[in-house]
C-alpha cells in the first residue's frame, strides 16, 4: 500500500499531472485492457450481472472499480479514460495492417456491452458515471494537495481526505474490518456518497448508504478526530462531510443522535 501510494503522490509539488489506469499503449496488439489483465479469458463467459461468479471474475470487478476510484482521486489534476475502459473492454486494439490481412475486426470498441444490464460491463460502466459526480460535487481534481493519513501495509487499507471528502479504500482479499478507526479533519456527521460494493455497481451492498458516522474528538493520524467505520474487503467508500460541528463537538459533550453511528 504504501509503494502504491508513493507512485500517485511521488510529482514536484504544483506540478500538474494526469492520472489514467489504462492508455492506447496497454490496449494495442499483444498487450491487454486493464479488465482482461486482472480476468482474463473468463470475462468471455462469466461476466453475468445475475447469479454466481468465479473468484476470479469478483476480484476482478471490484478491483477494476477500486482502481479507478484510486487513480482519479490520488494520481494527478487530470484523469484520462481511454475508450472502453469505463466499462472494462475486454479485447485489444489492432488496426488492419499486412500482419492481420488488412482486417478490422479488432479495430473497434464493443460499446454493446456496456448497453447489456445482463451483463457486469453495464455496472462498471455506472460506477464511472456515479464516479466522476462525485468527483463534482468535492472537486477532487481541483483540490490540490492530498492529506494520505493513514497506510496500513497489512491490512491493506489506504485512507485520504480531500476537503469534505474521505476516502477509504480496503484491498484485503478476503478481511473486513466491522470497525475501523481513522483519523479525520473536521467533527461532524459524515454519510457515504459513493460505494464500490454498492448493488447497482455490481457489489454486495454491505454498506448502508443511508447512515450517518459521527465523529469523536480523539487525535488519531494527525487529525484532531477520529471516525469509527466498516470497511468490508475489496471496496472502497467515500464519505462526505454532511453536517459540521464546532470545534471540539463530539458525541463525548453529551449529543448524542439514534441515527449516527459512533
Amino acid at each position: 500500500m504504501s509503494h502504491l501510494v508513493s507512485m500517485l503522490v511521488n510529482r514536484h509539488h504544483k506540478e500538474q499531472t494526469v492520472g489514467y489506469t489504462e492508455c492506447h499503449d496497454q490496449a494495442l496488439v499483444g498487450g491487454q485492457s486493464m479488465a482482461f489483465a486482472l480476468m482474463g479469458a473468463e470475462m468471455y463467459e462469466g461476466m453475468s450481472a445475475h447469479g454466481c461468479r468465479s473468484p476470479r471474475v469478483e476480484r476482478g470487478v471490484a478491483l477494476h472499480k477500486m482502481t479507478r476510484l484510486l487513480t482519479l482521486s490520488l494520481g494527478g489534476e487530470a484523469y484520462l479514460n481511454f475508450m472502453g475502459n469505463e466499462f472494462g473492454h475486454p479485447d485489444w486494439i489492432d488496426f488492419p495492417r499486412e500482419g492481420n490481412n488488412d482486417s478490422f475486426e479488432y479495430a473497434r470498441r464493443r460499446w454493446d456491452l456496456a448497453d447489456n444490464t445482463d451483463l457486469l460491463y453495464s455496472k462498471l460502466q455506472l460506477f464511472d458515471a456515479a464516479m466522476l459526480e462525485v468527483e463534482k460535487l468535492g472537486n477532487v481534481l481541483r483540490w490540490g494537495n492530498r492529506d494520505v493519513t493513514h497506510v496500513n501495509d497489512e491490512g491493506k487499507v489506504i485512507v485520504f481526505e480531500v476537503g469534505r471528502m474521505l476516502f477509504c479504500f480496503n484491498f484485503h482479499p478476503s478481511e473486513s474490518y466491522a470497525h475501523y478507526n481513522t483519523g479525520v479533519l473536521s467533527a461532524g456527521e459524515y454519510k457515504c456518497c459513493l460505494d464500490t460494493d454498492a448493488h447497482e455497481f455490481g457489489g454486495h451492498n454491505r454498506v448502508d448508504p443511508h447512515a450517518l458516522v459521527g465523529t469523536w474528538g480523539e487525535w488519531r493520524d494527525g487529525r484532531p478526530n477520529s471516525i469509527c467505520l466498516y470497511l468490508p474487503s475489496c471496496s472502497a467508500q467515500v464519505y462526505q462531510l454532511v453536517n459540521e460541528w464546532d470545534e471540539g463537538t463530539s458525541i463525548h459533550d453529551g449529543y448524542i443522535d439514534e441515527n449516527v453511528w459512533y
